[in-house]
């Protein structure tokens, strides 16, 4: 039944959603790679300098999630993304463009603010065109832009560094965000309601959906009353400790790939892309699955766990087994993306619209300062112990609590809601 509900709506919406965020994602992602390019040694910027930059980004992004987020479930999130889009665009093609590191910082910062409210911004859109059953595949063809990309500019980024520098690639990938804006706003719909591609009936029918959930959700009067129960307080805190061991894996990546022996920037480029194959792949099968039973708990803790134990078999193998410790860490990697899509459906259906897009802005904030520490902390340890052993220590520890966590947290769904 649910799949004969407008079904236009995921050609329609779901290609537009991806190709922006995964646009904001490039901008995020990129500059692991300059780090590991050359920006370190043009700029002269030292090993605990270079984890500050690479951190920055989700310190700006920390402090406007919650703003940007009210804006977009109560006024609209089209606008909120198509000035972020332009902003974000110039922001990102001026890195490629500076000669000292204060200008670089200042960038790096603003450039995390200008993107706080796109992820919350584009689940709160999601949320307005998907039903319960739908939204967690929904969510996941969004968030496939932050592997997905990571996939694609691994290997352009190897390639654009070795033939024109670290400058030229920032340039030629931030660019594109200040055309797409106007194609965002040529193409997108806030609401069904407002699409001229969905006839009446299928306009009523997936707002009579909509409604009808809202009715079964239990109220909630404010901000206030949201932001202070437990259930959204553990998921911030669980979502703090994933996204530490997410962006220190993100971030660093290539230079622990750079730093086995014989190993170039182009070589680099490939092998970092292979554990967002495997991102992909078990990002759709968890979003799948999770829909069709609706239990969103059995498709987030488990892939945590695996990620965990897989940095703590990185640490144990050391320098000793390079390929071997890859696999692991492409493992790591393709778990810890799995239960993105599940996650943030357990937040849109147990909150009430007046508050949800408050919420999602905090969780997602509270993770921004988890990938601010992870990307800052990982960075640190990189260069205080020159390897890589503390650091998978610390991102097994992170993701083991976070698994932990989704295990209390989240409920398991009664048997007569399947």
């Amino acid at each position: 039944m649910q799949e004969k509900l407008a079904p236009s709506r995921w050609y329609r919406i779901i290609p537009i959603v991806f190709i922006t965020y995964s646009l904001a994602y490039l901008d995020r992602a990129n500059f692991g790679f300059a780090a590991a390019g050359g920006m370190a040694e043009d700029l002269n910027i030292t090993p605990s300098v270079s984890s500050l930059l690479g951190s920055l980004f989700f310190l700006g992004y920390f402090f406007f999630q919650i703003p940007g987020a009210h804006y977009a479930a109560h006024k609209s999130a089209k606008k909120l993304i198509f000035w972020s889009l332009i902003l974000w665009g110039i922001l990102a093609t001026a890195t490629g463009m500076v000669n000292n590191v204060n200008m670089l910082i200042i960038i790096r910062f603003m450039l995390g603010v200008v993107e706080s409210a796109v992820m919350p911004a584009m689940l709160i859109l999601l949320s307005q065109w998907f039903t319960k059953q739908e939204r967690s595949r929904a969510n996941t063809f969004l968030i496939l832009g932050n592997p997905a990309t990571v996939l694609w500019m691994s290997v352009l980024s190897g390639y654009l560094i070795h033939a024109l520098g670290w400058r030229w690639m920032f340039i030629l990938q931030g660019a594109p965000a200040i055309i797409w804006a106007f194609i965002w706003w040529r193409l997108i719909d806030e609401k069904p309601k407002d699409a001229n591609w969905l006839i009446e009936e299928e306009q009523l029918a997936v707002d009579a959906k909509l409604q009808e959930e809202q009715q079964s959700i239990k109220p909630v009067k404010n901000y206030a009353e949201a932001f202070r129960s437990k259930m959204v307080i553990l998921l911030c805190l669980q979502y703090l400790l994933w996204s530490m061991g997410l962006y220190g894996f993100v971030m660093w990546l290539p230079s622990i790939i750079k730093a086995a022996p014989n190993m170039d920037i182009v070589t680099t480029g490939w092998l970092s892309a292979v554990p967002y194959v495997l991102a992909i792949l078990a990002m759709l099968g968890a979003s799948y699955a999770s829909d069709k039973t609706l239990n969103r708990k059995l498709f987030i803790w488990p892939f945590l766990l695996v990620g965990a134990l897989a940095f703590y078999g990185s640490y144990l193998i050391g320098t000793y087994n390079f390929w071997l410790s890859f696999t692991l860490l492409v493992i790591a990697g393709g778990a810890m993306y799995a239960p993105y899509g599940p996650f943030f459906a357990v937040i849109t259906e147990v909150l009430p619209k007046n508050v949800a897009g408050g919420a999602l802005g905090l969780i997602n904030s509270m993770g921004a300062l988890g990938s601010f520490a992870g990307a800052y902390i990982v960075g640190y340890l990189n260069g205080l112990t020159k390897g890589f052993g503390a650091s998978y220590l610390l991102m097994a520890g992170t993701l083991l609590l976070s698994a932990i966590l989704t295990i209390i947290v989240v409920r398991t769904p009664k048997k007569d809601l399947l």
